[in-house]
């Protein structure tokens, strides 16, 4: 358990240059304190204990400003900046190492109770604000930019954008009328897209 909560604090160090003391991410990082939350209420919930699961996950959201319910499925690392107001659906499987930010929502399409809710594979990256919607599937490792929404299958390695979204080798201009290959030859990096998840955060001090 221990092990568990040391790789939460290093993987949010990885991906956070402003934490710079493990004490100030331990104490004050309502990301992590989500995911502590929710791992308490999920194994409530595989124990059939209901009533304390939804207790448990309704004080992490009081707490946090993260909303996530204690049937949701969520690998090792996850690591939420910021967090206010990001939604995780009750079906949504969320897989390791994923990176996401504020008013992210993994949300569903359907009232019957089944899948309905997205799937993030590994080391995917979600960036502020994106919506995704019904039981889609975002690639270990694709970026979904900021304010994207999403309502398709997102490849392994890609990077959508927009609304509705789509990879950025296929958007055809900027707000500004530069071309996506000009910004790419800029920077190489889309205005859009949070920095990927740091592949090297077992170097970092817990």
């Amino acid at each position: 358990m221990f092990d568990r909560l040391r790789d939460d604090v290093r993987f949010a160090k990885a991906n956070d240059p402003a934490a710079t003391s493990t004490l100030a991410v331990v104490l004050t990082y309502p990301g992590l304190h989500a995911l502590w939350w929710h791992r308490l209420a999920n194994a409530c919930y595989l124990r059939g204990l209901d009533f304390a699961a939804a207790l448990l996950a309704y004080v992490g959201r009081f707490l946090t400003g993260i909303e996530i319910p204690p049937g949701a499925t969520i690998g090792d690392r996850l690591f939420i900046d910021h967090g206010m107001g990001t939604v995780v659906g009750e079906t949504a499987e969320i897989g390791d190492e994923v990176v996401m930010y504020h008013g992210v929502t993994l949300g569903g399409k359907s009232s019957k109770p089944v899948k309905r809710h997205p799937t993030i594979e590994d080391c995917a990256m979600i960036g502020a604000d994106a919506t995704l919607i019904g039981d889609i599937t975002v690639g270990e490792g694709a970026t979904v930019g900021a304010g994207a929404v999403v309502v398709d299958d997102v490849p392994p390695e890609t990077t959508v954008v927009g609304n509705p979204a789509r990879p950025i080798s296929e958007a055809d201009e900027y707000g500004d009328g530069e071309s996506t290959a000009d910004a790419d030859e800029d920077d190489g990096i889309h205005p859009d897209c949070a920095p990927g998840v740091e592949p090297r955060w077992r170097e970092v001090q817990p």
